[in-house]
């Protein structure tokens, strides 16, 4: 018979304690074109299977140190994301040992004596079984990527706009039921056109990548989402948030972004980057739609613009802030 290339990339391993039982079952899994490996009992099938990681495993049910449906069980809770199929070899054919053998993880069996054409055909179907699992699992893993790579902006490798829109909506919905308050922050780099005019499009990607960055090590729950809202404009979505939480998310952003010190020599409120900042908070009314905070949030970041940039107002249906991005929450508060 002669063996495909998929074949003998195959690698059987046979654990069986009688050396001439191994020997046959070698022999026939060689002259049908695939590896194999052996071992003489459990401990060493675990062994053996840890190093090569074969696509099958030839198990029989009686070995000295553990009993076969034990050592299945073991074998195949090794590893998760390495697909490998047990076909065990057993005494007898009755119900509860046939049961046993399928409860241990077991995807098949043969019984002694062995019907080798059975087995050989048994082998070739599980060993296609194992190839055509591991491919779906890659496909699987690939989509994932691609399903990532177009949710994050490949700039900044924050979620992109329309992550931002996606989960927004699902936060908005959410907050609406349960009667939470939602908050939104919208960020925008000062002056940013001015950036790249004067120190290239290059120089200002790499800000961007750095402001973004040091947005997202401030922002730590992983129910909160940063995105790239536009060229320079930056947005937080932050559920179950109210005023002061946002407040002080956007106060711990803009001491980042001093501290990241990036110079800006032609903009007109400090030698250094900067950000405004609009805040929005809103308990979702049921049956409304999340165009409404983000009107309110752009709506404040105008007003921290208008105001003279480098700071944040808050949208002033619920709270108006200072225009100081360095004051503490007490001052603030205290502002009133």
């Amino acid at each position: 018979m002669k063996a495909t290339h998929q074949e003998n990339q195959s690698l059987v391993l046979i654990v069986d304690d009688e050396a001439f039982n191994r020997q046959q079952l070698r022999l026939l899994l060689e002259q049908s074109g695939y590896r194999v490996a052996q071992a003489k009992d459990g401990t060493e099938a675990i062994n053996v299977f840890q190093q090569l990681r074969p696509e099958l495993v030839l198990l029989d049910t009686i070995l000295p140190d553990m009993k076969g449906f034990e050592c299945c069980a073991k074998l195949l809770s090794i590893d998760s994301t390495k697909y490998t199929s047990v076909l065990m070899i057993t005494e007898l054919e009755d119900t509860e040992l046939i049961e046993r053998v399928f409860l241990a993880g077991a995807m098949d069996y043969v019984t002694k004596p062995i019907n080798w054409q059975v087995l050989r055909q048994r082998v070739r179907r599980l060993i296609e079984q194992s190839q055509l699992h591991q491919k779906l699992l890659a496909a699987n893993e690939k989509l994932q990527r691609l399903a990532t790579l177009v949710t994050i902006d490949f700039l900044t490798q924050v979620a992109n706009r329309r992550r931002f829109e996606e989960y927004i909506d699902q936060k908005w919905r959410r907050m609406a039921r349960e009667q939470q308050p939602l908050s939104l922050i919208l960020l925008d780099v000062d002056f940013f056109k001015s950036y790249n005019d004067t120190y290239g499009h290059q120089a200002g990607d790499r800000a961007l990548r750095e402001i973004a960055k040091a947005i997202k090590d401030v922002v730590q729950r992983p129910a909160d989402l940063v995105a790239r809202y536009g060229g320079e404009e930056f947005a937080l979505v932050l559920p179950n948030t109210g005023a002061l939480g946002a407040t002080g998310v956007a106060q711990r952003i803009s001491f980042a972004i001093q501290r990241l010190a990036i110079p800006h020599i032609d903009s007109q409120v400090s030698s250094h980057v900067t950000l405004s900042a609009g805040l929005a908070t809103i308990i979702p009314e049921p049956g409304s739609n999340f165009d409404e905070i983000i009107a309110a949030a752009d709506k404040a970041l105008y007003q921290a613009k208008a105001a003279g940039r480098d700071c944040f107002k808050h949208n002033n249906r619920l709270m108006d802030m200072k225009c100081n991005m360095r004051a503490s929450v007490s001052q603030i508060l205290m502002a009133g």
